[in-house]
């Protein structure tokens, strides 16, 4: 049958599966609009900016699994999407892009709105295409979800001139084609290298990162948990992957990791990574990291391999596939005494916090406490978002939603409008600093105007918290344009917007305006006054090994986050 271009790509979206579009329509992709209001069965969320669209799609891909699709017009609205692309790329999250440009014959004319978006955003998608010709629309749409999804996830971007989309040309429907695990360079030898590297281990630690989330191999960590009776530790984008209730588990790994997590791998004699790329924020020094231990990685991605960190065996493929044959190698060994002294390491390095007032992490464990751990937590990016990995215990994947690589002010508003679309029945809380909530705020309309109910709980100190923190133990104490006390009325700002909105100062107002913002069933704002002096601990120093991670109690206060502090060259 022959289809237009904007029916051509409403049918290919309806191919793969796609209920959900967040965007932003213009001129050049009025066309597309036209035909999407024919079709009630794809659920469009205008946002309030195309950055808040492509967030949300990230939100609604790194809930479901599923790919998440994002509309804009050419110029502006193309190029407004370019945080969005870039924060999934950093976090393999499969999004497809649909932007459309002017006409084939205006390119290259500086015709209005005309921006090379294709151009643009080649370092940050795993693919990226203009449409000039009708007879490749299809094709390239399924080729543009095939590759989003397949191996090691990331966005897309399609742009399609909007002549394109008038044009008619025959169409035939296709079935998906099915993506299925990366296993086609798991090699049999790499497996047995490991498996004899881990059988010989002492001291072992189980390192989990964010490909062990995407692959979905919780349930094969555990068995190999069980199997090497081993400590486990985690990345920001790794929580969840291994339950953070568990007794073996030690918390966080690299800046603001634990104590028992840096240090027990700081002592490992063997490291084994599942799905973690080593990032800077982790490893800290890299000739300090991990020095006396082997290290076995995990990962989909051979470009991972020897990239940050030299690695002594890598196995290469899906990591559920790979867990799936390495598990059966592995000898059950009896590790109590190391399980015991990273336990006791726990113990005796607890994260701690001042219990008289306000604060990031008794926030946190009150909304674990007030939804038994249940909630879905989307996050900002700052102390409040270590705040949120800290004291939260992830119990399953796809259950924190963060910028991990990009550290993207501006994330998280969005981001839980997709993730709470996604999952209507869970509740979805995204926790923001003041200084993120300012960049993103404009999605309380978006909110408000589906009645989709996010609860958005500002921790508002008044200043830039993570920059204020490094310019408080690192710069002498000289603040420069992180103070953001001023007259802005978050609450005021919120139900002008069309939500309800509510001020906590202190620890006990807190429990009974979280659990109203529960019950009203619409979008609720949180405005939590803190003070801004508190930071975030343990902290390693830019460069320093993540054996050299300390507390307020190191910096010597007690144990309050208004400690004093040392100088740099001291700590």
């Amino acid at each position: 049958m022959k289809l237009n271009g904007s029916q051509i790509l409403i049918e290919c979206l309806k191919e793969q599966g796609v209920d959900t579009v967040f965007g932003y329509p213009g001129g050049a992709i009025l066309n597309v609009y036209d035909e999407l209001y024919k079709h009630p069965e794809i659920r469009h969320y205008l946002t309030s900016h195309e950055q808040g669209a492509c967030h949300a799609a990230d939100g609604y891909a790194r809930a479901t699994g599923r790919t998440g699709v994002c509309f804009a017009t050419s110029g502006p609205g193309a190029t407004n999407l370019v945080t969005g692309i870039a924060t999934a790329y950093m976090d393999s999250v499969p999004v497809v892009a649909i932007t459309c440009n002017v006409g084939t014959s205006l390119l290259g004319k500086d015709s209005f709105q005309e921006i090379d978006i294709a151009g643009i955003t080649i370092p940050i998608t795993k693919y990226n295409v203009i449409v000039k010709d009708i007879n490749m629309l299809a094709d390239t749409i399924r080729k543009a979800f095939r590759i989003a999804k397949s191996g090691r996830p990331g966005p897309v971007l399609v742009d399609l001139t909007k002549n394109v989309t008038a044009e008619t040309t025959e169409y035939t429907p296709v079935s998906p084609e099915e993506i299925l695990p990366k296993t086609d360079e798991i090699i049999e030898e790499d497996l047995m290298k490991a498996a004899a590297l881990i059988n010989e281990a002492k001291k072992p630690v189980i390192f989990v990162g964010g490909g062990a989330v995407i692959s979905g191999c919780s349930g094969e960590l555990k068995k190999l948990a069980d199997i090497m009776q081993a400590p486990v530790c985690d990345t920001l984008m790794g929580k969840g992957a291994f339950d953070g209730g568990d007794e073996r588990y030690l918390g966080m790994l690299g800046m603001h990791g634990t104590k028992a997590a840096n240090l027990s791998v700081s002592r490992c004699d063997l490291l084994l990574a599942v799905g973690c790329r080593f990032s800077d924020r982790v490893i800290g020094n890299p000739k300090q990291f991990a020095k006396g231990a082997k290290i076995v990685q995990i990962d989909v991605d051979p470009a991972e391999v020897n990239k940050n960190i030299k690695v002594d065996v890598c196995v290469i493929g899906d990591c559920n596939e790979v867990l799936k044959r390495l598990n059966p190698l592995l000898a059950e060994k009896d590790r109590i005494d190391w399980l015991m002294l990273c336990e006791e390491t726990g113990r005796r390095y607890p994260l701690h916090y001042d219990e008289d007032r306000l604060t990031g992490p008794f926030i946190m464990q009150e909304i674990y406490r007030l939804t038994d751990g249940d909630a879905r937590i989307v996050t900002e990016v700052g102390q409040h978002q270590m705040w949120a990995a800290q004291y939260f215990r992830y119990k399953e994947p796809r259950q924190l939603f963060t910028s991990g690589g990009l550290g993207t002010m501006g994330y998280g508003l969005g981001a839980s409008l997709g993730v709470k679309t996604a999952w209507p029945g869970k509740t979805v809380v995204n926790v923001a600093g003041d200084g993120c909530f300012r960049m993103n705020m404009n999605e309380l309309a978006t909110a408000s105007r589906y009645n989709i109910p996010v609860i958005q709980v500002v921790m508002n100190n008044s200043v830039l918290g993570m920059v204020h923190q490094w310019q408080e133990l690192f710069y002498g104490g000289r603040y420069s344009q992180t103070i953001l006390k001023d007259k802005v009325d978050y609450c005021k700002l919120a139900e002008a917007l069309g939500c309800k909105a509510f001020r906590v100062k202190t620890r006990e107002e807190f429990a009974p305006a979280f659990e109203k913002a529960l019950s009203l069933g619409g979008p609720v704002l949180l405005d939590c006054v803190l003070a801004e002096n508190d930071n975030v601990y343990p902290m390693v120093p830019a460069g320093h090994a993540i054996s050299e991670a300390f507390d307020q109690d190191d910096l010597g206060g007690k144990r309050t986050s208004g400690a004093r502090t040392k100088k740099k060259d001291e700590i």
